[in-house]
């Protein structure tokens, strides 16, 4: 004859398992969501590095026209339009046209696309950057004071369009 407690079922049983794999799934749930924010972060810290770059970039140029710029009435026009580069603008940061014959404005161009990465090891290169992304625009009509326009455009791994920095000054 068998036991009479044998027979019996205890309602319980199994609950206790039951609350480990739900806090176990909680838990895990937990650690994927801090790993995405984690990667969320890091892509944010590399875009504000980049754009960060973008404006070194383009306040060096500006510091070069700034300096360079023939400042004698008859030939300031004509100065500050050889600093002109690929002015046409195409969509998504493709620039064409002329590029400027200007040494400022080639040697900025080398260090922008890293190709001058020799001479400049401690600057970072904008990713996906090549010399149609980079462009200077010059307005030397009446009541535009002289504007320089400079536009960096970048394209990181993962950017599904190119990123652009615009710095607009006037040169007087």
């Amino acid at each position: 004859m068998s036991h009479p407690m044998s027979q019996t079922r205890n309602p319980q049983a199994g609950v206790m398992l039951i609350e480990a794999l739900v806090g176990i799934l909680i838990f895990a749930i937990g650690i994927l969501a801090l790993i995405a924010m984690q990667a969320t972060a890091i892509r944010a810290a590399q875009d504000s590095r980049y754009r960060t770059e973008a404006i070194n970039y383009a306040n060096d140029l500006l510091s070069q026209i700034m300096v360079s710029v023939n400042r004698n009435p008859a030939n300031f026009e004509a100065s500050l339009q050889s600093f002109v580069h690929q002015p046409t603008t195409g969509k998504d940061c493709e620039f064409s046209g002329a590029a400027s014959a200007t040494d400022a404005v080639k040697e900025w161009v080398k260090l922008v696309t890293n190709a001058d990465s020799v001479a400049h090891p401690q600057r970072m290169p904008l990713p996906g950057t090549s010399a149609g992304m980079l462009q200077v625009r010059v307005d030397t009509a009446l009541g535009a004071y002289n504007q320089v326009a400079i536009t960096v455009c970048w394209r990181a791994p993962d950017d599904p369009v190119a990123r652009k920095h615009v710095l607009i000054s006037y040169v007087t």
